[in-house]
């Protein structure tokens, strides 16, 4: 069995951070969103467009697409994750979908108004890339790292992925601001950096998936076809976790908190670029304060759970959380979405840091099929993703405002904090002995 605290593989598993996270900040959080609303707003219309047919509002059409790409991802990770357990390769599920996601948003490249369906397929293959690599990308967590450095190791991965991603910002940045310099229209320094995204995605993969280990096989015999057996596996850790007081409790409130964390995220540009009418290089300015100020967040976090315990920090959070939801509906100027951008950048990094580090901790250890738990955390998540996307979505398309889908967000917040609470003289328990339940 490969050793754990092993420098250089924690150092390559967060350059898996490093190369994908160029497409949460780009494609997700910047310049796609603007660029998507410049090709597709038509106040005529209501900012209505055209999908196979059907009629939706523009930012509605992204989000739904978005909810659509995470339901898939539900459906085809325990089945995945089955096999990858199984035979231990959960390396070359992380490479697969490293590939697809990349290649998607090389695909965005030739994206316009011309062709929107080609377009938003992209955009949800992309998501799909993304979301598919992490659940064996987290899985590694517990494999490579002892109990006590696991806060740290996911920390690094976080700041890893802040830092890549920043660096290829700026240079898309440059594109975007100086079009003109490199001979490209305003469009065209979008779609370049569409494919620079991709293209670094593939190239700072390869890092992690040379170094980090295959994963090792459960030599358990299956007696079910590979599609059943999955869900019947997802069905076992389930029984496993019943029988996990804290991570019980802890999973409930994860999943709404998340469905109000992962929503804000991904539809934070959007409001900007369509609420505040923010120009792309205002967005991309602002998701670089988010992004900088979230490296020392995921630091701080980690730093306060040791002393005050993962889910005092956690429920204190989501409190800011609310707070910022609340904020974001009375926001009317670029002024006060900086402000608000400087706060939400310092939470999100630590809730995600701290949420994944939390689970791994309550996991029991060295767990031969710590892909299967992991993807029941990854679907908790996607999960949280569609119900936040498409509530999002839906009443935006019921009341014609993305600032009554921002302050709808509140009461998933609220259910997750009352949670967590519930979840408090648990982790009070923890903290006093270590002594996890199942391990």
């Amino acid at each position: 069995m490969q050793p754990k605290n092993d420098k250089k593989i924690i150092r390559a598993r967060a350059f898996f951070d490093w190369a994908n996270s160029a497409y949460n900040l780009v494609i997700t959080s910047t310049i796609f969103p603007a660029y998507y609303v410049a090709i597709t707003a038509n106040a005529a219309n209501g900012d209505r467009v055209t999908f196979f047919g059907h009629s939706f509002i523009n930012t509605a059409l992204s989000n739904y697409a978005l909810a659509a790409a995470y339901l898939i991802m539900v459906l085809l990770l325990p089945i995945l994750t089955s096999i990858a357990d199984y035979r231990g390769n959960k390396k070359v599920f992380m490479r697969f979908f490293t590939w697809l996601g990349a290649l998607a948003c090389c695909g965005l490249f030739i994206f316009d108004k011309s062709n929107l369906e080609f377009g938003i397929i992209c955009f949800a293959l992309a998501a799909i890339g993304y979301s598919g690599g992490f659940v064996f990308y987290n899985s590694y967590l517990p494999e490579i790292a002892t109990l006590d450095m696991q806060d740290n190791v996911s920390a690094k991965g976080f700041t890893y992925g802040y830092i890549g991603s920043v660096i290829l910002q700026i240079v898309c940045l440059v594109f975007v601001l100086m079009p003109k310099t490199f001979h490209l229209t305003a469009g065209g320094a979008a779609q370049l950096s569409f494919l620079l995204v991709g293209l670094w995605w593939i190239a700072f993969a390869h890092i992690p998936f040379s170094v980090l280990p295959k994963g090792s096989p459960n030599a358990e015999p299956r007696h079910n076809n590979i599609i059943k057996g999955g869900f019947i596996e997802l069905g076992h850790v389930w029984n496993k976790v019943k029988a996990m007081p804290l991570l019980k409790r802890f999973l409930p409130a994860f999943f709404f908190y998340s469905m109000g964390v992962q929503t804000i995220m991904l539809v934070a540009a959007g409001f900007g670029a369509k609420v505040l009418h923010m120009e792309t290089s205002g967005l991309i300015e602002i998701i670089l304060i988010i992004q900088l100020v979230a490296i020392g967040g995921a630091t701080l976090m980690s730093r306060l759970s040791g002393i005050y315990g993962n889910v005092r920090v956690l429920a204190g959070v989501v409190v800011i959380w609310i707070g910022a939801c609340i904020a974001a509906y009375f926001t009317t100027t670029v002024f006060q979405f900086y402000g608000l951008a400087i706060v939400v950048g310092l939470i999100m990094g630590g809730i995600q840091s701290l949420s994944r580090s939390t689970y791994s901790k309550y996991l029991p250890q060295d767990i031969p099929d710590s892909a299967s738990f992991f993807s029941f955390y990854d679907v908790t998540e996607k999960l949280a993703i569609v119900g936040g996307m498409a509530s999002f979505a839906f009443i935006e398309e019921l009341t014609g405002s993305m600032r009554n889908s921002a302050l709808a967000l509140c009461v998933f917040f609220i259910i997750g904090l009352v949670l967590l609470f519930s979840l408090q003289a648990q982790d009070k328990k923890l903290n006093k002995n270590s002594e996890f339940s199942g391990s």
